[in-house]
């Protein structure tokens, strides 16, 4: 079984980073925006006052 050259594991390391991080900032920036649309739609809804 051949063995992989440590430039290649760093290579590997490296990818896995990448992806890592590039999976994480795509699901901040969705549940960022996922949150000031709910909070823009508890707003409105609060601002309803019903009077008798």
């Amino acid at each position: 079984m051949p063995q992989m050259s440590p430039l290649w594991w760093e290579v590997l390391f490296m990818m896995f980073i990448f992806t890592f991080m590039l999976f994480n900032i795509m699901i901040y920036f969705t549940n960022k925006n996922m949150m000031i649309n709910k909070m823009t739609y508890y707003k409105k809804i609060k601002n309803l006052t019903w009077m008798w």
